[in-house]
């Protein structure tokens, strides 16, 4: 039975119910400052931790419930004798339920102008410190953290006057899993982000992963992510988003973030089926889709622009899986309504994607990189052939260079005024990339630009772009071969430049 509780929270929201369900089963209250003066407020006894422990709160309340009066009563194995015995001479009373949330950290630290020390002050320590002794002695004691585990909590105990011991065994999984994603907020901060270990938190559950025989969820990183993502992402319409959906969503948002022009991205299956930039976001529109209608059916897209109605039109008279966009204006979801099953995402102002980090479950570990956000500009390339690109080719090739970056490797894009109009993606051999490229421009290569996510090994990789007109070519170089293959572009009049960095996805 519940006979003693201790209450101490910064979230109050509908703590004065619960608290009453306690009262009118007699349970003694303990609690702390502002909870003490709300809950008395409320007509609800509470008598002060300071009183009794005996021993006053001090260090701005820095040391108030670190007290073995507290942790005794929470630690203290109720069947042990020799425990029993112990807080008997010591004058340890049992404390059998808590309700504790911490000092909002995540809070201060999102607030504009924040200091650290603020920050530092909004580290809780008796909180943790409470919920984790109470956790540790689930068999006896109940802990909530939780404001929504009130009414569950409150329905046991108004028919038992107790809480189950299935009940108890979640609530201390929570606690664990609320202190272990706190620490990991502060240890963030307190190193500008270069945590030992990544934590992450429940977005929501998935149908199904890949594949239906698959169990899935969709997780956010902690600290919360503040770019533009697809768990920062408003729903506005639409069905669940699946696996498949975010990951080619988060595909597609990676890929437009990439250009500060209107951009548009059809993505399909983890790889670009269409990207172009031009003057209007409709005109990137009708060019991305031009690249591969074919593929980009049931297809995800992605603007860094908001949805035109004109957009919204062409969109509702296809299908597609999701659109992604900054925004849309008046009218669009009245015309999406015709579509009801189409994930339609709002994202906030999409910008260059930041300094970060990338994660890969692979057997027995994990691999963690810095994310690729290398940009090339003009400046970087390095002419290796006789002829220079013109001023045409140089805007191409950077376009194509910084899309052949999200198709998989190996991977080569054919690009014309500032779009795409062939890519090959995921090849064994580059030479087959090539290939596959120039199928699917679909007879318009002629007079394009190839990017090239890595070197040619060969130089047949270019004899095969010169019989298709192909006038200029980006690559990284540092191949053995680079020699032969300038020469073949000599001959056949191609420019090529040299990154010096190559793009590999795998």
């Amino acid at each position: 039975m519940i006979k003693r509780a201790l209450i101490s929270v910064s979230d109050k929201s509908g703590l004065t119910d619960f608290a009453k369900i306690l009262a009118d089963k007699g349970v003694e209250i303990l609690s702390t400052g502002g909870t003490a003066k709300l809950l008395r407020k409320n007509g609800i006894e509470a008598r002060e931790v300071s009183d009794y422990t005996g021993f006053p709160e001090m260090m701005d309340g820095r040391v108030k419930t670190l007290h073995p009066k507290i942790h005794g009563g929470l630690l203290a194995l109720r069947n042990n004798k020799e425990h029993m015995k112990a807080a008997k001479e010591n004058g340890v009373g049992m404390i059998d339920l808590i309700v504790v949330n911490l000092y909002p950290f995540e809070a201060a630290i999102k607030k504009e102008g924040v200091t650290e020390t603020e920050a530092i002050e909004n580290i809780d320590i008796g909180g943790p410190s409470m919920l984790r002794s109470a956790a540790k002695n689930f068999q006896s004691v109940t802990v909530i953290t939780d404001p929504a585990d009130y009414k569950m909590v409150g329905a046991e105990i108004k028919k038992t006057g107790d809480t189950t011991p299935e009940t108890r065994r979640r609530l201390a999984e929570k606690v664990f899993a609320t202190t272990a994603r706190y620490d990991s907020l502060i240890a963030g901060y307190l190193s500008g982000g270069e945590v030992n270990g990544f934590m992450v938190q429940k977005v929501q559950e998935l149908r199904y992963g890949e594949n239906p025989h698959q169990k899935a969820a969709f997780y956010g990183d902690i600290p919360g992510h503040q770019e533009a993502s697809l768990v920062n992402a408003e729903q506005l319409q639409g069905k669940e988003l699946s696996y498949n959906n975010i990951m080619d969503a988060d595909g597609a948002l990676s890929l437009v973030r990439e250009f500060s022009e209107p951009t548009v991205a059809f993505i399909k299956h983890a790889n670009p089926c269409g990207i172009a930039s031009a003057k209007s976001i409709e005109e990137a529109f009708r060019k991305a889709y031009e690249t591969d209608s074919k593929s980009a059916f049931g297809g995800i897209i992605a603007l860094n622009r908001p949805v035109t109605k004109k957009i919204a039109k062409e969109i509702t008279d296809k299908f597609f899986e999701v659109v992604l966009a900054p925004g849309y204006e008046n009218g669009v979801l009245k015309i999406f309504e015709a579509k009801k099953n189409l994930r339609v995402l709002k994202l906030p102002e999409i910008k260059p994607e930041p300094s970060a980090r990338t994660y890969r479950k692979v057997s027995g570990g994990v691999l963690i990189q810095d994310l690729d956000t290398a940009r090339i500009t003009e400046k970087d390339l390095k002419t290796v052939t006789k002829r220079k690109p013109t001023k045409e080719e140089l805007r191409d090739l950077l376009f194509a260079w910084h899309v052949v970056k999200h198709v998989k490797s190996n991977a080569i894009v054919l690009a014309k005024n500032g779009a795409t109009v062939g890519i090959g993606a995921g090849q064994m051999s580059r030479v087959d990339a090539v290939e596959l490229s120039i199928k699917k421009a679909l007879n318009r290569e002629e007079g394009s630009v190839l990017a090239s996510d890595a070197y040619f090994p060969f130089p047949d990789s270019i004899e095969e772009a010169a019989k298709h007109k192909i006038t200029a070519i980006i690559q990284p170089g540092g191949s053995i071969k680079d020699g032969d293959v300038i020469k073949a572009a000599d001959e056949a009049g191609i420019a090529m430049v040299f990154t010096g960095k190559r793009a590999f996805l795998h």
